[in-house]
């Protein structure tokens, strides 16, 4: 269900979500909701079961006047998309997502709020939102600065976010290292897990289709497919053991598809839902992190190291920091960079004695798991929503006996 609105229109297809307790969320995100399932929607979504969620993506260009779709996913959480005039740009962009949104806390009775931050862009349209923020978050999961053609004023806009944010959470430790002396709140929340979800994968006999008819050993990654991806690397190996099958799920973006290594041993079948990943996992002989080591890569934790691991796969990758520590470190991930040292990682992993790294993967992933994550994030938001509502009362009290 959707509902649209814009400068002087209101549709109400869609029954507002019902105001709860906690104050509303409204998430400036550069990520789509419905792209690829990851963090902002695990942490979001259990928010959402207390409190209204607003998931404000970047604009949609087209031919149309300015107005935002208003779509609902599930109880208690909305995606919020802007929709703009192709050639609006620069002040005139800005100025008309402001209004937008503006529009959305109005027509939503949005008042005391919280601010959550994916990207630091956002502070250009949201500086002067009306209501009363009880807490700013940044959520920083990704060195964007390092990605590619970023925004020229990202890193300004970051520097800025960190000077109005509440609290800043990292996506792993080497973000966590990277950011914790730019402000007195930062703390490291790794991606973490569903454990159950992906442990299907131990259990399930029966091979989607579009992978049944894929030979073995089977190899495979799941995740965006982007300049991050080692293009060499899955060349090298793919040629080095033709016998060996590289199966490459996931969307392309910000790349060229002419430029991904075609063979007749790599097989690329697209973008999969996050609910149909087990299935895929539990075909794989071992799983792989083909990760570039460049810029992009620098800060990255991927959340597909637990991931594959909880589907009781062996796992190679590439030297990621926040995958050598812990996980390499530990015994559990084999780290290798160059082809042949790939090739033998991956010969290591396809004989090696399954059950004592399950046990070993096992007591790790015990630990972790996306509630926990999310309990903590949530004491840490109370804190400060409690310390901002003791000064609101201070100020207000004052005001009535002055």
């Amino acid at each position: 269900m959707e509902q649209s609105f814009g400068q002087s229109n209101f549709a109400s297809d869609v029954a507002p979500v019902a105001a709860a307790s906690a104050p509303d969320l409204v998430c400036l995100s550069h990520l789509r909701w419905d792209f690829v399932y990851q963090r902002p929607q695990h942490l979001l979504s259990r928010f959402a079961r207390r409190g209204r969620v607003f998931f404000v993506e970047e604009p949609v260009f087209g031919e149309h006047p300015p107005h935002l779709n208003v779509s609902q996913r599930e109880a208690g959480l909305c995606v919020v998309v802007p929709r703009v005039p192709h050639g609006l740009a620069g002040e005139a962009l800005e100025d008309a997502q402001r209004d937008l949104l503006g529009q959305l806390f109005a027509t939503e009775g949005i008042a005391d709020h919280i601010l959550w931050y994916y990207t630091p862009m956002a502070l250009g349209w949201t500086r002067h939102l009306p209501g009363r923020a009880l807490a700013v978050i940044y959520d920083c999961m990704d060195e964007l600065s390092a990605f590619k053609n970023p925004p020229p004023a990202l890193q300004s806009r970051e520097a800025e976010l960190f000077g109005c944010a509440d609290l800043i959470f990292t996506g792993g430790q080497s973000l966590y290292e990277a950011k914790r002396e730019k402000h007195p709140q930062v703390y490291c929340f790794p991606s973490s897990i569903d454990v159950p979800h992906f442990a299907q994968a131990r259990g399930i006999t029966e091979d989607p289709a579009d992978q049944s008819s894929i030979a073995h050993p089977r190899l495979g990654f799941f995740g965006v497919i982007d300049e991050r991806l080692d293009r060499e690397l899955l060349d090298g190996v793919a040629a080095a053991r033709p016998r060996w099958q590289l199966v490459i799920i996931g969307p392309i973006v910000k790349i060229d598809p002419a430029e991904l290594p075609r063979r007749p041993n790599i097989h690329y079948l697209g973008a999969k839902s996050y609910q149909e990943l087990p299935a895929y996992l539990s075909g794989w002989d071992a799983a792989l992190l083909l990760f570039a080591r460049n810029e992009s890569t620098r800060f990255i934790s991927p959340t597909k190291t637990p991931e594959y691991l909880a589907a009781g796969r062996p796992v190679v990758s590439t030297s990621i920091r926040d995958v050598v520590r812990p996980y390499g470190e530990m015994g559990l991930v084999r780290i290798a960079d160059t082809v042949d040292e790939f090739v033998a990682a991956v010969e290591r992993a396809l004989v090696e004695d399954a059950a004592q790294r399950l046990r070993e993967v096992d007591a790790l992933l015990a630990q972790m798991s996306w509630e926990r994550t999310w309990g903590r994030m949530r004491e840490l938001l109370e804190d400060v929503m409690q310390t901002r509502r003791k000064a609101i009362a201070r100020v207000a009290s004052a005001a009535t006996t002055a």
